[in-house]
This record gives structure tokens, C-alpha cells and sequence, in this order.
């Protein structure tokens, strides 16, 4: 970890040169993430994960991340190189770093991310950055066709069998606003009053409700929580054309994050095992789509 660390530090003017930290790893799956304390004052330190560069454009990430800070949605940046994405934050206190059954078993957290992704969607600032899902899945198959990684057994398929939906968005394009666009669970930092959001490495413009499915489908929500979710976004009355929306976009986030799976294996990265990941990702879009409700939420919208 030193080796990591000391040469970081060194590029940082706020801690350049300092003794007594201490530091601790946090999360994170493709970068390097720690806790630094500096007597008083607390951050966190991102260090890029390596071959992040050949997916993530770090001038964008930090463009978007400043306006997210501004917005009051997520955590100010003390220092950034775009060249790398070597980042600098304010650490967020006591906020509790969510999962998926922080999720479930506390009391309004799924209000509370839909607010904050409100918040963020109707800030009215432009993120760098058009977040194009169906050219985000050709690239990524490009990618790994690059690097001659195997694909899951019928994927081109269920690509195949998600034209309908990429004509039903067409034929309804919402409004475009700065979104999240990856939405983990783990992105969000909740203080029981307030939401955090960090991490901006995918982030762009795009349809908000994208940032809603995909919460829903990273926190497996359930009805009662979907419902809970979007009646705080939509301020009461959800539109059977909103909750459809909302339902095709959980099947769709899974689609293009099994390919981001795939990469990451590819690639070699061992923060967990990402052939697994994909399958299940996969799995489960096959299973939403294969539903009796799917056509009559994708006709809805």
C-alpha cells in the first residue's frame, strides 16, 4: 500500500510532506480508495485502479464531480488531476456508506436517494458527456472483442430482443438532465436526514429515471420500495408511463453492466469475481424481460 500511497500524497499540495496520517483502505472495486486523517480534518483519496484510462475520461469524471459538489449532492473537491484522476475529497463524517440491506432495513433510505437524485437531475447545469446506452453496449462489445474476452452463452440475443425497447425510448425521448448513470448502492452516503452521492466516473447527461432503475435493480428494491422511491421523486402521483419507464431501465442497466463485468474479468481485476457478476447480471436481465409484466410496462411507456 505505500507504494501507492507515498507517491500520491506526494502530488497533493494539502499533503505533501506530512507525517502522523493515518490511513485506512476504503471501498471500491476498480480504484484504489482511502481514508485519510490529518489530526482534525478527514478526506478521502481516490487512486485510479489501473486500465480505468481505457474506459473513463478522468477530464469529464471531474468536470461533472465539481457540479454534483456545487449541487449540495455530493462531497467538495480539494484537488483533481485530470491527467490520471488522481482526487482529493472532503470526507463526509458520520454519513454510513449504504448496501443493499442498509437499504432495505432503513427506515425512508429509499426516499431519501430519490431526493438526492432529484436534487441532482433538476440542478440545472449540464454534465460533459451524452450517456448513450445502446452505443455504450456496442463499444463495450468492441472493447471485448479487443481483447478476446468469451461472452455469456446468448447475449447477442437478448441484445437482439431489446430493440423493442430502444424503439419505445426513441419514440418517447425524455428530457435530458446530469445524471448519476451508476448508481451502486455503495455511492451513496447516508447521514438519516440527508443522502450523499459520490462517485462520477459514468456520469452524463441521460434520461433521470435511468438513475432510478438502476438504484432500484443495485439495491433490490422491491415493490414497496420502488413505489416509495418514485412516489418521493415524482412528489406524489407515479404515472404508469414514469413506473415503466422506470422497470425497462432495471432491465436495461443490467444489459450493459454485464459487458462492464465482462471488461473488468478481461482485464484481470481481482476486487471480486466479475465473471460471476456478470452472469448474475445477466441472469437476471434474461428474467425481467422474460416476464409477463415487462410488455405491458414497456407499452406504457
Amino acid at each position: 500500500m505505500e507504494k501507492i500511497i507515498k507517491p500520491a500524497l506526494e502530488r497533493i499540495p494539502q499533503l505533501r510532506g506530512k507525517t502522523g496520517l493515518e490511513i485506512s483502505r476504503l471501498g471500491g472495486l476498480t480504484n484504489l480508495v482511502f481514508h485519510i486523517r490529518d489530526g482534525d480534518e478527514n478526506y478521502v483519496l481516490r487512486v485510479p485502479g489501473a486500465g480505468t484510462e481505457e474506459y473513463i475520461d478522468r477530464r469529464i469524471e471531474i468536470h461533472n464531480a465539481k457540479i454534483a459538489a456545487d449541487a449540495g449532492v455530493s462531497s467538495q473537491i480539494l484537488f483533481a488531476d485530470e491527467s490520471d484522476g488522481l482526487m482529493l475529497q472532503q470526507h463526509l463524517g458520520d454519513a454510513v456508506t449504504m448496501s443493499p440491506d442498509l437499504f432495505s432495513s432503513t427506515n425512508g433510505s429509499p426516499a431519501r436517494a430519490a431526493l438526492a437524485l432529484k436534487k441532482l437531475h433538476t440542478c440545472g447545469k449540464e454534465f460533459q458527456f451524452r450517456f448513450e446506452l445502446f452505443a455504450m453496449i456496442d463499444e463495450y462489445l468492441a472493447m471485448l472483442t479487443k481483447l478476446g474476452a468469451e461472452l455469456p452463452d446468448g447475449y447477442h440475443d437478448v441484445v437482439k430482443a431489446a430493440r423493442p425497447v430502444r424503439d419505445a425510448l426513441n419514440a418517447a425521448p425524455a428530457k435530458l438532465a446530469p445524471c448519476h448513470c451508476d448508481p451502486l448502492c455503495e455511492n451513496f452516503l447516508d447521514t438519516g436526514s440527508h443522502m450523499w452521492i459520490v462517485d462520477w466516473e459514468y456520469s452524463g447527461m441521460n434520461d433521470p429515471l435511468w438513475d432510478l432503475g438502476d438504484l432500484s435493480v443495485e439495491a433490490g428494491f422491491n415493490d414497496a420500495q420502488d413505489r416509495e422511491m418514485m412516489a418521493a421523486y415524482c412528489g406524489g402521483g407515479v404515472s404508469d408511463a414514469q413506473f415503466g419507464r422506470m422497470i425497462i431501465y432495471k432491465a436495461m442497466c443490467d444489459l450493459l453492466w454485464t459487458l462492464w463485468g465482462l471488461i473488468q474479468h478481461a482485464n484481470g481485476n481481482q476486487a471480486e469475481d466479475f465473471w460471476a457478476y456478470s452472469i448474475g447480471r445477466f441472469e437476471r436481465c434474461k428474467t425481467l424481460m422474460n416476464s409477463n409484466d415487462f410488455a405491458r410496462h414497456l407499452a406504457a411507456i
